[in-house]
C-alpha cells in the first residue's frame, strides 16, 4: 500500500512516536512518504532518508509561560493562506503524488486537506482524540472548563470523518464515538530495551517555558539528588545537575530514576508510566491535554498533579513514592504490538 503520512512541527512527541510507526509499515512492505516540519522534519529526514518532504506547519505562540489563545489564533490567520498555497504545491510535486492509497495523520492538517482533496481515507493516530472522543472521568475544575471548551472544540475540528481513529493513551476510557479504538501509549525502541533499576536521584525535565526558579526550588531540598533536562548545558549546583541533550543519556537517567517530575506532556509521562516510574505532573497553563494526563496521573495513584512546583509539594510528591510504586507496578503493555496489530487489520480492510 502507499501511505502519505502526515507529522506535525510543532511538539517532538509526534516525531518519535510517528518514527516508530511509520518504521513498522516499512517492515510491513508498505511505501511511505512522510510530511512534516520544522523539528520534526529534521529528526525524520535523518531516520528516513529520501521520504521525508519538508512543508510548513502552525505553531503555538506563548505569552509568558502560557499558550496565548489570541496570539495562536493570529499567527495561525495570518500565516495559513500562504502556508496552504505552499503546501498544496509540495503535495502535488511528490514522488507517486497521484498514486497514495490512503493518508495516516499524526494530528497534521495538511495531509488531512490532501486526503480529503484526493478523496482517500484517513487513519488518525494520535492522543489528543481521548478529548473529543472518549468520556472523561476526572472532574474539570472552574478554571479549567475554557480550556476544556477550547481543546475539544480545536480536536473535533482537526481531521473530522476520518476513516478510524486509534487514540493513544496510558488511562482507558469510555469511547463515546465511532470507528475508535484506544490503544497503548507508543512507547519507542530505547525505551522498549531499557531495564529500569531503582537510583537514588530524581529526573527533571523542564520545557523552555517552565525553567525560571527551578534550580533554587530545587536547592531547597538538600537531601535529595536531581538530574534536570530542558536547559541543555552542563551545571553543577550543587544536589542540582543541569544536563545538556544527550537521548541515550537521558533514557539512562530515566530508567534509573526513583521518580520523575516534569509538565503534563503526554511522552514523557507514558515513558514513565511504563517504566513504572512515580511522577510528579506540573501542567504548562492553558493546555487542556496537558491538565488531563496530570490529572490521570492522580486518580490512577502514579503520581500527583499539582498546579505549581514548590518545594512542599515537591516533598509531598516524594513522601509518597512507595504507593505510586505499587499502583504502577500493575502497569502492563506488551510493547507497541496492540497498535500494530489494530492498524494492519485496519490497512488490509481498506
Amino acid at each position: 500500500m502507499n501511505i502519505l503520512y502526515g507529522v506535525p512541527g510543532e511538539g517532538m512527541g509526534h516525531a518519535t512516536r510517528s518514527k516508530v510507526v511509520i518504521a513498522h509499515l516499512l517492515a510491513q512492505g508498505h511505501e511511505v512518504s512522510v510530511v512534516s516540519s520544522s523539528r520534526a522534519y529534521q529528526l525524520l529526514a535523518r531516520t528516513f532518508p529520501g521520504r521525508v518532504h519538508e512543508i510548513r506547519g502552525f505553531h503555538l505562540a506563548y505569552k509568558d509561560v502560557v499558550v496565548s489563545k489570541a496570539r495562536t489564533a493570529a499567527l495561525t490567520l495570518r500565516t495559513a493562506p500562504d502556508s496552504l498555497l505552499t503546501n498544496f504545491r509540495r503535495y502535488r510535486n511528490l514522488p507517486g503524488a497521484d498514486q497514495f492509497d490512503c493518508v495516516i495523520s499524526d494530528f497534521e492538517s495538511f495531509s488531512y486537506l490532501f486526503a480529503r482533496w484526493k478523496q482517500l481515507p484517513v487513519i488518525s493516530i494520535d492522543n489528543m482524540q481521548i478529548i473529543s472522543r472518549a468520556r472523561l472521568d476526572v472532574a474539570v475544575p472552574a478554571e479549567e472548563r475554557g480550556n476544556f471548551e477550547v481543546a475539544r472544540g480545536i480536536v473535533r475540528a482537526k481531521l473530522p470523518r476520518s476513516h478510524h481513529y486509534f487514540v493513544s493513551t496510558f488511562f482507558p476510557l469510555p469511547v463515546v464515538r465511532p470507528a475508535t479504538t484506544l490503544v497503548p501509549p507508543i512507547i519507542r525502541p530505547e525505551i522498549l530495551a531499557a531495564r529500569p533499576t531503582a537510583g537514588s536521584h530524581v529526573l527533571v525535565y523542564q520545557s523552555a517555558t517552565t525553567q525560571q526558579g527551578v534550580v533554587p526550588l530545587l536547592q531547597a531540598l538538600p537531601g535529595q539528588e536531581f538530574r534536570v533536562y530542558g536547559f541543555n548545558k552542563e551545571e553543577s549546583h550543587g544536589n542540582v545537575q543541569l544536563k545538556a541533550f544527550s537521548e541515550q543519556g537521558f533514557i539512562d537517567d530515566l530508567a534509573s530514576a526513583r521518580a520523575v517530575v516534569t509538565n503534563g506532556g503526554f511522552s514523557l509521562i507514558s515513558e514513565a508510566v511504563y517504566l513504572h516510574k512515580p511522577i510528579c505532573a506540573v501542567p504548562i497553563p492553558a493546555q487542556f491535554e496537558q491538565f488531563l494526563n496530570a490529572a490521570q496521573v492522580q486518580k490512577l495513584g502514579y503520581g500527583r498533579h499539582f498546579n505549581t512546583l514548590t518545594p512542599d509539594n515537591l516533598k509531598a510528591f516524594l513522601y509518597d513514592l512507595s504507593g505510586f510504586e505499587t499502583a504502577l507496578s500493575v502497569y502492563k503493555q506488551e510493547g507497541n504490538q496492540e497498535l500494530f496489530r489494530q492498524l494492519d487489520e485496519a490497512l488490509n480492510a481498506l
